[in-house]
């Protein structure tokens, strides 16, 4: 779970997620300024401090590498802020272990703006990547996805999204998608989407990516 500047959500979402599932849960702290770290572990948390900021996949591949170092074979990746439900979490990953899929991604289509819809469309044909929303940050991912992101080739990924996806991809990782319902934010708002510059400057930075890696296998993908 990478966390930035989450004191007001972090604790109740730690609470949750262990109350539904009972499983170890690891808060990566992206160099916040606030009691986000605090929080987590009081809540009950194992919490990794950076020491720098690394940006939202730069804190999930820290989670991990973590997972991968102690020895685990599937890792869910969710976000702090409270918009995903734990409860269907688990549905989530029996999806994954019944049809063997490499990753399967939450994803609630309803909660998309005219904006994201166009921007998804406009990376779907660029990408033939199948995927409704490429930002939603609830993911399972089993052992052969946890090996390809804990490798140095994933490191320098702006986004956890298209980037990420691309080298699953390209090592023939199999990905799939799942309904999981989604609440809107209550505290703050998306940083990939929170203004036109930051929308442009990210469209801009995933259409190089694309274009650097298309091709770089095609494989699977439902």
């Amino acid at each position: 779970m990478p966390a930035l500047n989450e004191e007001k959500t972090v604790g109740e979402v730690v609470k949750l997620t262990r109350q539904h599932l009972g499983y170890k849960i690891v808060v990566v702290n992206d160099y916040s300024t606030d009691k986000t770290a605090q929080r987590a572990s009081e809540a009950g948390a194992v919490v990794i401090n950076l020491p720098s900021q690394l940006g939202a996949w730069g804190a999930a591949q820290t989670g991990i590498r973590w997972a991968r170092k102690h020895g685990y074979s599937e890792v869910i990746t969710m976000d702090a802020d409270g918009q995903h439900d734990p409860a269907v979490i688990r549905t989530l990953v029996e999806t994954r272990r019944e049809t063997n899929a490499d990753v399967v991604i939450g994803t609630h289509p309803e909660r998309l703006s005219a904006a994201k819809r166009l921007a998804w469309f406009y990376i779907r044909q660029l990408t033939r990547l199948g995927v409704t929303d490429f930002t939603s940050g609830l993911r399972v991912y089993g052992s052969k996805a946890i090996d390809i992101l804990a490798q140095g080739e994933a490191t320098l990924i702006d986004y956890q999204d298209v980037g990420v996806l691309l080298v699953l991809r390209a090592k023939g990782a199999v990905i799939l998608e799942a309904p999981a319902p989604m609440k809107e934010r209550e505290v703050g708002q998306s940083r990939v989407f929170s203004s036109w510059l930051v929308v442009a400057r990210y469209m801009l930075r995933t259409t190089v990516l694309c274009l650097a890696r298309v091709g770089h296998g095609r494989k699977r993908i439902r």
